[in-house]
């Protein structure tokens, strides 16, 4: 069996549901970090010491780091679509993961934490358009990918569209200014098709 800890809400927990629910599989799970705490009590720091969210355990293997676990999870899954036989196919799709954790998460948590989770009289707002100027330029590299194939992952949706896309659902729902990137737009439209994706990334912000 396999569990889950972390709360719903945080964007690395969020990827890893949704990938659980897009491959059907049985799991419990345990809301830990923020509100919920346990994360830095000693059962939990005995599973991650880091104390942070997520963390998996398969039966007796237990394993943190998000990307990890996604990559651990479709491999495990032995899904064509999440874990391609293709070398190439398979590593084209994978560095999406480490793309979004070099380049995205910085700013996202320039704007999101300055907007969502600062009072208005404390926002440093020169954080935020420090933040924005950086998701800018990178969304329109990732627009002119998308310009080319249909998803991350290439001709079918797959592991490297799930780490970016929980970025982009917060970007594309802030009250922000954004320039057009209409690839992208495109590309946020056809996840919204999917259900997992609707029940497990498009919570409110908070």
């Amino acid at each position: 069996m396999l569990t889950l800890w972390g709360r719903a809400n945080s964007s690395n927990v969020k990827k890893v549901l949704w990938l659980l629910d897009e491959l059907n599989v049985t799991f419990q799970h345990i809301n830990a970090g923020g509100v919920y705490g346990k994360n830095n009590e000693p059962l939990y720091l005995s599973l991650n010491p880091n104390g942070l969210v997520p963390c998996l355990q398969d039966d007796d293997f237990v394993l943190w780091e998000s990307n990890a676990i996604l990559r651990y999870l479709a491999e495990r899954s032995g899904e064509e679509a999440f874990w391609p036989d293709n070398l190439q196919q398979r590593a084209a799709a994978d560095k999406w993961l480490d793309w979004c954790s070099n380049s995205l998460t910085v700013p996202f948590r320039q704007v999101f934490l300055t907007l969502v989770r600062t009072p208005e009289a404390e926002r440093d707002m020169s954080v935020v358009a420090a933040g924005m100027a950086a998701f800018e330029k990178y969304w329109a590299i990732a627009d002119a990918v998308l310009a080319k194939q249909k998803w991350f992952s290439g001709e079918q949706f797959g592991i490297g569209d799930i780490p970016v896309a929980c970025y982009a659902d917060t970007w594309f729902r802030l009250d922000i200014e954004r320039q057009p990137h209409p690839n992208l737009e495109r590309w946020y439209q056809q996840l919204q098709q999917r259900p997992a994706f609707c029940k497990r990334v498009m919570l409110p912000l908070s």
